[in-house]
């Protein structure tokens, strides 16, 4: 009993320190049950880069979140509930070794750890406690809702990929919410509302918008289509803080810090009911806020 005491309360502290972490913007993280499963920096391909985030694994939500002092200040913070989520496997690609795919209904990304070894340890410990959530909750595993389209990154293409027409300074890039391709604004004036994204209508290109109304007569679609002429200025299109990747995100134009630190799973040798665990030394004591 008194070891279970001094794990539930060092718990408790990693989990205030990850909490003030993220200062006042962030939401509270201490929940009766909550574990502090791991935590590391992955690197997570955005619109127009790789870019460091920090990652704090629970065993019922993945946090991550823009690094500022690694350790004791980050910001952006970003909640995932864990019976939302699929992994993926993939195959090294250009600037991205290591990587799989995290989908869920609001968003997917791709997300690289610094070895082989560390990206097996993320993937099961992810899904064991994903299965441990469902198990939890009393859903089914096999059961699986829409999961939001990975969206492609700007680089991977110089032209519109419906129409072919080469983005420039004139012609800028957007992106589908329903099939991730980059297009131009000619071929993504349609606007849709994707109800596993949002219940406002969003972007999406040309032969989405076709082929969703297509859908609708003879079911009921994943997403409610409109017309040009029907997109409202309240949709998330004009919000941008609603999606932290896009083109006006103030995270996309930080500059790459291209040190990938080890993300560490240690055992906890205080008690046989421990979870696995990386011990930050800055969460021996929560960082304080400054007023």
């Amino acid at each position: 009993m008194v070891d279970q005491t001094s794990f539930d309360q060092k718990n408790r502290e990693r989990i205030q320190a990850v909490e003030n972490s993220f200062g006042p913007s962030g939401k509270s993280l201490v929940e009766p049950g909550r574990v502090l499963v791991g935590e590391g920096r992955l690197l997570k391909l955005c619109r127009r880069r790789p870019q460091q985030k920090v990652f704090f694994l629970f065993n019922d939500i993945l946090v991550y979140g823009s690094v500022v002092v690694f350790g004791r200040w980050h910001k952006r913070q970003q909640i995932i509930p864990l019976e939302e989520v699929e992994q993926e496997n993939l195959e090294d690609g250009l600037g991205m070794v290591n990587q799989w795919l995290l989908r869920t209904p609001r968003k997917s990304f791709s997300v690289a750890a610094a070895s082989p070894e560390e990206k097996r340890a993320w993937m099961d410990h992810i899904e064991e406690c994903r299965l441990q959530r469902i198990n939890q909750l009393g859903l089914k595993p096999e059961k699986r809702g829409s999961f939001a389209a990975t969206w492609i990154p700007d680089q991977a293409s110089a032209i519109c990929m419906r129409c072919s027409e080469r983005f420039g300074v004139t012609q800028r890039r957007h992106h589908c919410r329903r099939c991730g391709f980059v297009v131009c604004n000619s071929c993504s004036k349609g606007r849709a509302v994707l109800e596993n994204i949002s219940s406002k209508p969003v972007r999406i290109c040309r032969l989405c918008l076709a082929t969703m109304q297509g859908e609708q007569p003879g079911s009921q679609a994943e997403g409610r289509s409109w017309s040009n002429s029907h997109w409202k200025k309240d949709s998330l299109e004009d919000k941008t803080h609603v999606f932290p990747d896009d083109v006006s995100s103030d995270e996309e134009c930080e500059e790459q810090d291209d040190s990938h630190t080890s993300n560490q799973w240690v055992s906890d040798q205080e008690s046989s009911w421990s979870p696995y665990c990386y011990f930050n030394p800055d969460h021996a004591k929560p960082p304080e806020l400054v007023a």
